[in-house]
Parts: structure tokens; sequence; C-alpha cells
């Protein structure tokens, strides 16, 4: 269990190094249901981690992961596949960074956040941690890595449990921090949303790179090793 704990955690710091989603968190923090939409938004986005891991277990435990006491080349080949995606994730991210001197336009969704109810909060939290294609890919890799171990059914729901919470550091901190500091918080929060919505594309091609490079030759190790 160790050793798949020790391969997840950094999966999940790719999950929370997430800008975009943690500045939509920030903007809810700073509209008129603020309290509400902001624990939505946290929820949903709990929800969406957990679904697509448990999900993505119990497909992987319906199938022959092992083969001959070695994991099976179909799993290994797809830890390929998701390395080289999260590497074509990562070149698309650094295309779209803006400019020097220009200002990165906010995604629509973002400019709507004021008007949004706490179940709009919550089913975007979901959308964003569980469909968005980076942490889809980030999350089936992390899984998918849990299913080769071959732990127990406990072990495995253990690991997946840790994977969801790490992953969630980077919502919830904005969240509670806005919550139990006040005014002062939100001062501080409106800077850092700044920084996240310039800094985004470069932000997400480093990450994405590093985990894809990293997801992507242990695949292929396991398939020519």
């Amino acid at each position: 269990m160790a050793e798949a704990l020790a391969a997840v955690v950094p999966i999940a710091v790719g999950v929370i190094l997430s800008p975009l989603p943690v500045a939509a968190v920030i903007l809810m923090l700073f509209s008129p249901r603020a309290r509400s939409n902001g624990l939505s938004f946290l929820g949903g986005w709990l929800a969406g981690l957990a679904t697509v891991g448990a999900l993505t277990l119990a497909l992987a435990s319906s199938q022959d992961v092992e083969a001959g006491g070695a994991p099976a080349r179909w799993a290994l080949a797809l830890k390929l596949l998701l390395g080289a995606g999260l590497v074509f994730l990562a070149y698309r991210s650094f295309e779209k960074r803006p400019r020097q001197g220009e200002e990165p336009p906010l995604p629509e969704w973002m400019k709507a956040v004021d008007s949004f109810t706490p179940a709009r909060a919550l089913g975007l939290g979901a959308l964003l941690s569980g469909v968005n294609p980076k942490n889809l890919i980030l999350t089936v890799s992390a899984m998918a890595g849990v299913a080769l171990a071959g732990l127990p059914a406990g072990q495995s729901v253990a690991v997946l449990i840790v994977f969801v919470l790490v992953g969630s550091v980077g919502v919830a901190a904005p969240v509670i921090y806005a919550l139990a500091g006040g005014q002062s918080a939100r001062d501080t929060l409106d800077g850092w949303k700044t920084w996240l919505v310039l800094h985004n594309a470069v932000v997400m091609a480093v990450v994405l790179l590093v985990l894809g490079v990293k997801v992507f030759f242990e695949g292929l190790a396991g398939l020519v090793g």
C-alpha cells in the first residue's frame, strides 16, 4: 500500500495545481452566495474526483490486470497512452499561454459566477474535477496504477480516499481560509485569483509535462522490461 500511495500522491498534487478551478472558487467566495457556493463547489469537486476514481477502480478490478504475476500488457499500454495524452495536453496548454503584455481572457462560465446558485456551483465543481480532460487523465492514471499494484479492495479504497483528499487541497484551502479569515483573507485571495488566471497556461503546461513523462515512462518500462 505504501508504494501505491507514493505513486498516486504526486499525481494528486498535479490535480491540486489547477489554477482555473482555484480561481473559480475564489470568485465564488466574492459572490452574494459566498459561503453556500464555495462549500457546494468544494463538495462537487470531491464528488467528481471520487466518482471517476471509483469507476476506474471498479472497471480495472473486473479485468485481468496481471498476467503470470506481472502487470498485463494492456494495462501498461494504457499507462503509456495516458502519459502521452498528458504530454499532448501540456503542449496545448503552453500554446495557449498569453503573450507578453496580453491579458488572458476569462472563460465565459467564470464571468457568470456571481449569478450561480449552490446547485450550479456543485455541478461546476464536479465537472471541473471529474470531466476536465487533465483531471480525468490524471485520475484514471492514478487509479490504473493502484489496480496494477494488486491491492486488496479495502486498501485500494483507502488509497483512493487519500488521492481525493490530497487532490482537493487546492480548492479546499481558499474556502477554509475565506470562511475563517474574514476581510483580510478576501484581500489576499483577490491577489491569488489574479496571479492564477494570468499564469494558468504555463503552470498547467509544466505540471502536465512532468506528470506525463513520469506516467509514459512507467508504462514504457513495464512493456520493454
